[in-house]
């Protein structure tokens, strides 16, 4: 196991399309819906965005057999450059926050934009980390689908 996957994750990811347009697929919920959770449904209903500092959010991943809530508070709204918000599922520690994940956004050209995902907490096992690892990756590659169909 890597240093990062006891301490966290770190994930860089170029998308190809404008950093507004990336900021936008964050923070609207129709949008967020659409590519958290990868392949798993997240109806839109079961979406709550609040997107200011303070403001919660949630939605619930469904899956065969089973519903998987996720909820936590935004901490930093800077659009379109950085998001800041907490990550909550069934799995964190009770009386914790959950783990912190930082997004940063970065205009590399006009149609393409730099994502910086790092998440923090220290809640998870490195088996863990590196399965949330995994999620996150497919969950970006519904976001790259998404992206590119708009």
């Amino acid at each position: 196991m890597s240093q990062s996957a006891r301490e966290g994750i770190d994930i860089t990811r170029v998308v190809a399309a404008p950093r507004d347009r990336v900021f936008e697929v964050w923070t609207v919920p129709e949008d967020f819906a659409a590519w958290y959770g990868g392949d798993a449904d997240v109806p839109l209903d079961r979406v709550s965005m609040d997107v200011t500092p303070g403001g919660e959010w949630s939605l619930v991943m469904v899956v065969p057999g089973a519903e998987m809530p996720f909820h936590g508070v935004y901490r930093e709204v800077s659009a379109p450059e950085r998001l800041v918000f907490t990550l909550r599922d069934r799995s964190a520690p009770p009386g914790t926050e959950g783990e912190t994940v930082t997004v940063t956004f970065t205009e590399r050209s006009r149609k393409s934009t730099e994502m910086v995902v790092r998440q923090r907490g220290g809640n998870l096992t490195p088996e863990q980390y590196a399965a949330a690892e995994d999620g996150w990756e497919a969950f970006f590659d519904a976001l790259d689908a998404l992206l590119g169909a708009g």
